[in-house]
């Protein structure tokens, strides 16, 4: 099949293929619309084919459903006095309420309502993981899918390799958008995403800490290099930053007291959001974190970002900064480390220095358990530095 041709019931827009087909006028009354529309999220014909004709398929299959409705029962004439009103009812499999919609409109309806001032990444999750769902069972009004739809789209997931903690992550997505698209419509919905059976663990390798001794191996080449890509790692390597959260900082973002002590302050930009609320926090600046905030400050320049590199467009590129960082220190440390290994060393340095617990969580920006930590605007910024300069 030529690339240049639209199979039936499809047209394409900016090389994408969408499915399009009216709503025949005797069932008009059960859509809010005229005509289904949606991606087929693909760029080949072949493809949209094979999604078109399955989709229209499923279509046919559900209209003679509701045109059943219309229909008058078969030898009616035939029931005994009264049993035609207990006895027999037209069977609708897969009824819908006329304020249903389709996984695909939910979608939007998510995305118009919750993703306001959202990154692009957001946008792309929930349609990554609503496309997969389409992919495996269809574009279906939210109440008809089952739990066996789930299933199947458990185990086509599971099919494309992905690990446990991306199938989490996938189900969650569609759940939010499922659970939201239908309380926005005023639905009734027994989600049948939730609850759904898989091994989380598989595939999954844990992030490890940095040995000490890799640690002082990498900011000693950060001192050695001296440019911006090794201040980035330095000021991770004694913060315990997400290396999300030091890209994107300005440099308005770090504070010198009037002793000379120099602290971060990391709070949420247009630029870069934080991963939780609890992320927003002060953090005191020791050791090799120190040198790198000297030397960003120091550095000539108009930019208000700390690491302009990584600060070209509306949004923060932490995946370009991950990727050229693992891959320098990739020499350095021991086979199976990452750059996320800092977070996860320092947490093990302040516990060495026997650090609090709501301590460690309020430098690192863990959400700390309990309803009494909640009160009161956590330990002063003196505090914090006290237990940073044991570990650096």
């Amino acid at each position: 099949m030529s690339e240049t041709i639209s199979p039936k019931y499809t047209f394409v827009k900016e090389g994408v293929f969408y499915f399009s087909r009216r709503i025949p006028k005797e069932l008009c009354r059960y859509y809010s619309s005229s005509r289904i529309a949606f991606s087929l999220r693909t760029h080949s014909a072949n493809v949209a084919a094979t999604r078109a004709r399955r989709a229209a398929d499923q279509l046919d299959e559900y209209w003679f459903h509701l045109r059943s409705q219309d229909t008058e029962l078969p030898g009616k004439h035939m029931l005994r006095r009264g049993a035609a009103n207990y006895a027999v009812t037209p069977v609708v499999l897969n009824e819908t309420s006329a304020a249903s919609v389709l996984l695909s409109e939910a979608v939007e309806i998510y995305l118009t309502q919750k993703g306001q001032g959202r990154p692009v990444t957001f946008h792309r999750g929930a349609q990554r993981a609503c496309g997969y769902v389409i992919d495996a069972c269809g574009d279906k009004h939210l109440e008809v899918y089952t739990k066996a739809d789930a299933n199947r789209f458990r185990d086509a997931l599971i099919a494309r390799g992905l690990a446990g903690s991306s199938l989490t992550r996938i189900f969650g997505t569609v759940r939010a958008v499922t659970n939201f698209a239908a309380s926005e419509q005023g639905l009734s919905l027994h989600n049948p995403f939730s609850g759904v059976y898989y091994d989380r663990s598989a595939g999954v390798s844990g992030r490890k800490p940095l040995p000490r001794e890799a640690i002082v191996s990498v900011q000693a080449k950060c001192r050695e290099l001296d440019d911006d890509l090794r201040w980035l790692v330095a000021l991770v390597s004694d913060t315990g930053m997400r290396l999300a959260e030091a890209a994107g900082l300005g440099k308005e973002d770090f504070m010198c007291a009037d002793d000379g002590s120099l602290s971060v302050r990391v709070r949420h930009h247009p630029w870069r959001r934080l991963k939780t609320q609890d992320s927003e926090r002060d953090v005191p600046l020791e050791g090799h974190a120190r040198w790198a905030a000297q030397r960003i400050l120091k550095e000539a320049g108009s930019s208000q970002f700390a690491f302009p590199r990584y600060n070209k467009s509306d949004t923060t590129n932490a995946n370009a900064a991950s990727a050229a960082l693992n891959k320098w220190i990739k020499e350095l440390v021991p086979e199976g480390y990452t750059m996320h290994g800092f977070r996860h060393s320092m947490r093990d340095r302040l516990r060495a220095v026997e650090c609090p617990a709501d301590v460690v969580d309020q430098i690192g920006g863990w959400r700390t358990d309990g309803v009494g930590h909640s009160y009161g605007s956590g330990y002063p910024l003196a505090v914090l530095r006290k237990w940073m300069k044991q570990v650096t």
